[in-house]
């Protein structure tokens, strides 16, 4: 038993490095997805910031917690396209002939996930601090909130591995991961206050679970009430986490079966 877990960690070790060292052999898709962000956070600060009315707080300083974690909302989106992309190659078959854990090509895909928008995070932190962001609550609170959107995020890359191997072409994992991430992002506390909302759309965003996780993360980094939306996202990312996985996983044993 003890051969059969260490062999399986092994394997996960091979394919969470197969996916680091592809991203570095690709440094423009790294190097894009950061200036994106990067233009995004700019233009919702300058060109939006000063019309949205966030109860006397500085945008930069409401609007921050909520981007960086969609930032990594979005980049679970790519997750897909991803596993869609090796689906297409026929990456699985070759897995087929190898005495690989099953659990290996999944798993290594999310934690090589998980460290790609870790770093997207931190140079989303870096560039909010030099736009005048500050974390308001301390040290330890604030690496907290980036643990919070950290597990959001690997929650979502296993919903988003269940659709890369749902769908199996590229074009349709990039549509699909879209269509449910946009209404999770936008109508959530992301950007502005839900009760500017109108009152049909206040009841999603109350609901929707990007609220608890961006009420958590702003709660975290400027101090305030933690205890509700941390007790919903923890169970969100959870449920989420077990759901998908298990989902993710019968999908796959059907391919290599």
């Amino acid at each position: 038993m003890m051969t059969t877990v260490s062999q399986t960690i092994s394997d996960i070790i091979v394919m969470t490095w197969r996916n680091i060292v592809k991203y570095l052999r690709l440094p423009q898709l790294l190097v894009f997805n950061v200036m994106l962000n990067v233009v995004l956070l700019l233009l919702f600060n300058y060109v939006f910031g000063g019309a949205i009315q966030t109860g006397g707080t500085d945008y930069i300083q409401y609007f921050l917690p909520g981007f960086i974690a969609q930032t990594v909302v979005f980049g679970s989106t790519q997750t897909s396209v991803a596993i869609a992309d090796d689906l297409s190659k026929g990456l699985i078959d070759r897995f087929r002939s190898l005495p690989m854990s099953r659990a290996a090509f999944l798993t290594g895909r999310v934690i090589s996930d998980a460290a790609r928008y870790s770093f997207l995070l931190l140079i989303m932190v870096v560039v909010g601090l030099v736009m005048g962001f500050r974390f308001e609550n301390g040290f330890g609170p604030a690496v907290a909130g980036l643990a919070i959107i950290i597990l959001f995020g690997i929650a979502l890359t296993w919903v988003a591995v269940f659709i890369g191997i749902s769908v199996k072409d590229v074009e349709s994992a990039q549509t699909a991961g879209f269509v449910w991430v946009f209404p999770l992002v936008f109508a959530s506390s992301t950007y502005v206050p839900i009760k500017t909302m109108p009152g049909w759309l206040q009841a999603f965003a109350k609901i929707n679970p990007v609220t608890p996780m961006v009420d958590t993360v702003r709660a975290l980094f400027l101090g305030g009430d933690v205890n509700a939306s941390l007790w919903k996202i923890l169970a969100w990312a959870i449920g989420l986490i077990v759901l998908f996985l298990v989902l993710a996983i019968r999908r796959y044993k059907r391919l290599i079966n």
